[in-house]
């Protein structure tokens, strides 16, 4: 049966059910991106829910870095009904749209447990269309909204409750990106779907919000950029800072940063930024280097919850070629604030002295 209770709702952009989406390709996905850093108990958590449409698949993560380890919970089952934004024991309620969302962890035999609800420090506003074309087939078309923001709410992690007073940045993201089990590579056997530089940090200020993202290949090309400073007040008009410019510090012979500055030359805007906390959350959660659960995959015909402890120093030397992800501090001028600090090498980046797709940048 197609029909669903979003279907009473006159939402539709076709002549489909809601359940069928417009395209037939099976990297076709729906989902939601979180991050809270409180740097008063020292942890980041990241969790997230996607919905895929055609794999028939809805998976939820939570992950929480707190000293050594990352604390994680991932869920997957058979999507059923889009309008149910639940997987098992973890569930997303939209209480006012695009500004104030509730994530609740149901307590159960995992490290992890949550009621964390959402509150928008800025306006939500649409990042850049990201669109990457590889051998004739669109492999990234995706568009996204954010919102920086603050959480309250309790979360436990491994059998202490921790008041939270946190903030962070979300995102919702819908389109075409690799999802589910690996397709044969055909002609693009090689071929990095998303090759070079990606950086991404919204940063939170006091009466204000800068989103700065760069997308940079091997060659020097920028195929997605972002340079925005977004007022608290929604009567100020969100400011173009213009073409920014990046310099990165790294650990020595690793691909994973200590430090940036991003400069944005037209605005007069200098900002350093100085990671905190990080979360290597391309491990155990989804996003692309676990051969056995990724964003999408089939993981059988009934509910599946796992529970999963890493430790850091174990896993970062692997994680570090996928998406790391860090609460960080960011200052200019007497401004300083908080957010995330995402950033991915991939295969070889010649800027920065990575010249292959296995070493680290140098000293």
């Amino acid at each position: 049966m197609t029909l669903s209770k979003w279907d009473d709702f006159p939402l539709h952009q076709t002549a489909e059910f809601i359940a069928n989406v417009a395209t037939s390709d099976r990297n076709f996905y729906d989902r939601y991106y979180f991050n809270c850093l409180d740097v008063e108990n020292e942890f980041f958590a990241i969790f997230g829910l996607g919905q895929y449409p055609n794999l028939g698949t809805t998976d939820a993560f939570v992950d929480v870095r707190i000293g050594s380890k990352q604390q994680i919970v991932r869920m997957s089952q058979p999507l059923i009904e889009r309008s149910d934004i639940s997987v098992g024991p973890f569930s997303i309620e939209v209480v006012e749209p695009l500004h104030q969302l509730r994530v609740r962890l149901e307590s159960g035999e995992y490290p992890v447990s949550m009621d964390l609800t959402f509150t928008g420090h800025i306006q939500a506003i649409e990042e850049p269309r990201q669109y990457l074309r590889s051998k004739g087939r669109v492999v990234f078309d995706t568009q996204r909204l954010a919102q920086t923001g603050n959480w309250s709410g309790t979360i436990t992690v491994d059998g202490k409750t921790f008041d939270v007073t946190g903030l962070g940045s979300r995102d919702r993201s819908w389109g075409i990106r690799p999802v589910g089990e690996p397709e044969p590579p055909g002609i693009r056997e090689g071929i990095l779907t998303l090759p070079g530089m990606w950086n991404y940090y919204p940063m939170q200020f006091e009466d204000h919000s800068i989103f700065y993202i760069c997308h940079e290949g091997p060659d020097g090309v920028r195929h997605l950029v972002q340079s925005e400073r977004v007022w608290s007040d929604p009567s100020r008009e969100i400011e173009d800072l213009g073409p920014a410019q990046w310099r990165h510090t790294f650990e020595p012979g690793t691909r994973v940063l200590t430090h940036s500055q991003v400069t944005f030359p037209e605005a007069g805007i200098v900002i350093e930024c100085e990671p905190l906390i990080s979360n290597y959350v391309s491990l155990g959660t989804g996003y692309g280097i676990d051969a056995d659960w990724r964003h999408g995959m089939y993981q059988g015909p009934e509910l599946v919850v796992q529970g999963l402890t890493l430790e850091v120093d174990e896993i970062k030397g692997l994680a570090q070629y996928g998406i790391v992800d860090h609460g960080a501090r960011f200052t200019y001028e007497d401004k300083v604030g908080y957010g995330l600090l995402e950033h991915g090498f991939f295969g070889p980046f010649p800027q920065v002295g990575i010249n292959d797709g296995f070493s680290g940048a140098p000293a």
